[in-house]
């Protein structure tokens, strides 16, 4: 029973990463159906898409309780240093996955964050070449369930 709960939780983790990537796919393409202006060379305006804004605020919120929920259930067991290099490999191996999650996280919310934030309502942003935040957020969702399935997988047969 106990098995079936850690793989239904694994499930859970890549399922949210998952729609968040999707939804991370979804807020660029809205975003990419809005009207934009050229008015030099290189500088374009965009108009703000209701449908981009509500996708990216989901696939961040999606992105930060998938990452809860790995912090979670995967636990920490490390106090120091000398507790890092005395370990075993798969408990080295779950300290890496989580220190990767903890910044693929950091960057993936902010680019969602960022991209969320040019679609706001009251703001029409003007500048310099469009960076594609909310499909490079999505792609790190994606990267962000097979780092967190990593760390729990690991760190779950460490507690075994």
């Amino acid at each position: 029973m106990a098995k079936l709960v850690k793989i239904l939780a694994g499930l859970v983790i890549v399922a949210f990463d998952v729609v968040a990537g999707i939804l991370g796919y979804k807020a660029e393409a809205s975003e990419n159906q809005e009207k934009q202006q050229t008015q030099w060379l290189f500088e374009s305006c965009n108009k703000p898409s209701h449908e981009a804004f509500v996708f990216g605020l989901a696939a961040a919120t999606l992105l930060g309780i998938a990452h809860v929920l790995a912090n979670l259930l995967g636990g920490c067991s490390v106090c120091t240093t000398d507790d890092i290099r005395k370990a075993t490999p798969i408990k080295q191996l779950s300290i890496a996955c989580l220190v990767f999650t903890w910044i693929i996280f950091a960057v993936g919310l902010g680019m969602l964050v960022v991209g969320t934030k040019a679609n706001h309502k009251s703001r029409t942003s003007c500048g310099f070449i469009h960076h594609n935040y909310l499909s490079i957020g999505g792609i790190l969702c994606f990267v962000h369930a097979l780092f967190s399935v990593a760390y729990y997988v690991a760190a779950s047969q460490n507690l075994a």
